[in-house]
């Protein structure tokens, strides 16, 4: 699949099967998270087989089941744009598992942190986790507000390439499906912006992932 198929393929998934992660694909993605993490200066790590993380009664509430393999998003508290990187490099290891015809889910609270196996020295933050492995479904795809309301751009006005953006923005997993960001288009550059709320920041680095991926263009706000 190319980016925008995966990006269109790709939904939450929390109910999982008991089929392990061939290590071939461990492999595949241990060595992006690696990557990843001397790019950004992050510290992801991918924990498999733990099915105590998601031992929890916020994780039932959460409707997860058979979750024993997931991605912890961790960095050092002072880490610039910390929650924001957590989003845009996590949102790339979610789309190469979706490659993989692996199933994810990020989670903000329905886990047991105490209970995450991710390494952590003084200092560190786990921002999130993303659940993953072989669901039991593939998901729905979820509502989206209409674009126009996500961007500064009338649909007749748009240029093809910011509607190629547009349409992978919209499609980003975003806390509690809220969509708290805007996208504005001023003198051909891109500006997304985040509005106040529990991981809206994360949803900023997702976001702008998707949006770069699919039009090339990089965003430097």
């Amino acid at each position: 699949m190319d980016i925008k198929e995966l990006i269109k393929a790709r939904h939450s998934v929390r109910q999982f099967t008991e089929k392990s992660i061939e290590v071939e694909k461990r492999e595949v993605l241990n060595k992006l998270a690696e990557e990843f993490n001397e790019e950004s200066g992050l510290k992801i790590q991918i924990i498999y087989d733990d099915p105590e993380c998601f031992q929890t009664l916020l994780a039932t509430y959460g409707r997860f089941k058979n979750v024993v393999n997931y991605i912890a998003l961790v960095g050092d508290k002072n880490l610039e744009n910390l929650e924001e990187k957590c989003g845009y490099y996590g949102q790339q290891l979610v789309l190469k598992a979706q490659d993989m015809n692996l199933n994810t889910c990020w989670v903000g609270g329905t886990y047991g942190k105490g209970k995450c196996k991710a390494d952590k020295e003084k200092g560190d933050k786990i921002v999130c986790v993303i659940a993953l492995g072989y669901g039991d479904n593939d998901g729905i795809k979820h509502k989206s507000k209409p674009v126009t309301k996500l961007c500064n751009i009338s649909e007749e006005d748009m240029p093809t390439w910011f509607k190629n953006g547009m349409v992978a923005a919209m499609m980003a997993p975003t806390a509690l499906n809220q969509q708290k960001f805007f996208v504005s288009l001023v003198d051909d550059e891109v500006i997304i912006t985040a509005q106040k709320g529990p991981f809206t920041k994360v949803d900023l680095g997702i976001v702008k992932y998707n949006f770069e991926a699919v039009t090339g263009r990089k965003i430097n706000n």
